[in-house]
């Protein structure tokens, strides 16, 4: 797969996407991102001693219902590169990775459809190796080097995840991944403001709630691990 790599970029999702018209396969990264994006268009940081990381694949025949194993792979990808270095990282449904439970990294997936086909996908990885984090963040983010004492190579780190994203996954990988079942969280369904209790989640992708003694799915919301 062709490698670009910058010093500083605006954000290696966008830059990825404007590739798009060359129908080529191809790993974008970057030391700093100036613009760094996450889900609902929030600002990720992206500061000096992260690992940043977008591939853009095109696909012959990928069927759109198989949407979630994109994401899948992308998560299951850097909890093994965080494993490697052992880290003990969890996954929060749906894509985000934590570890003593402060996320540890971002996942931003923009896939284009085609009919019922998934004709190509980007997908952007931010993972904390030993960056500056806001001091807002402080409570809720945490880096590898906070999480562990130690201060790792981002060019290692970022090769061993790049390394994981050529492995194929499957579902199962992600499952067993993920973490907070029992908990009582809030979730977030566009104006909805639910708290419930995470029950599990399904070979679809789906999450299994508990609310008011009731079973509920959900495939597309926000968890807040805060009541």
């Amino acid at each position: 797969m062709k490698r670009l790599h910058f010093i500083e970029i605006d954000s290696t999702n966008e830059y990825a996407k404007g590739l798009r018209a060359n129908g080529e396969d191809v790993l974008v990264t970057a030391d700093i991102q100036k613009a760094g994006r996450g889900t609902k268009g929030r600002s990720f940081s992206s500061l000096e001693g992260g690992v940043y990381v977008t591939k853009l694949k095109f696909y012959d025949d990928f069927p759109a219902r198989k949407a979630f194993t994109i994401m899948t792979e992308a998560a299951v990808a850097v909890c093994e590169t965080l494993e490697f270095y052992g880290l003990q990282p969890v996954i929060k449904w749906v894509n985000d990775v934590y570890v003593n439970d402060k996320k540890i990294c971002g996942i931003l997936i923009e896939n284009v459809f085609r009919g019922d086909k998934i004709a190509s996908s980007v997908v952007g990885i931010g993972l904390n190796v030993h960056n500056d984090l806001p001091q807002e963040l402080s409570n809720i983010a945490t880096t590898m080097e906070q999480a562990t004492g130690t201060r790792f190579s981002v060019e290692e780190v970022r090769e061993k995840l790049i390394e994981c994203l050529s492995r194929r996954k499957d579902v199962q990988e992600y499952i067993r991944r993920v973490g907070y079942m029992g908990r009582r969280v809030t979730l977030i369904s566009g104006d909805e403001r639910i708290h419930a209790t995470l029950l599990s989640v399904d070979e679809e992708g789906g999450l299994w709630v508990e609310i008011g003694g009731q079973r509920r799915r959900f495939t597309a919301a926000e968890i807040s691990l805060l009541l």
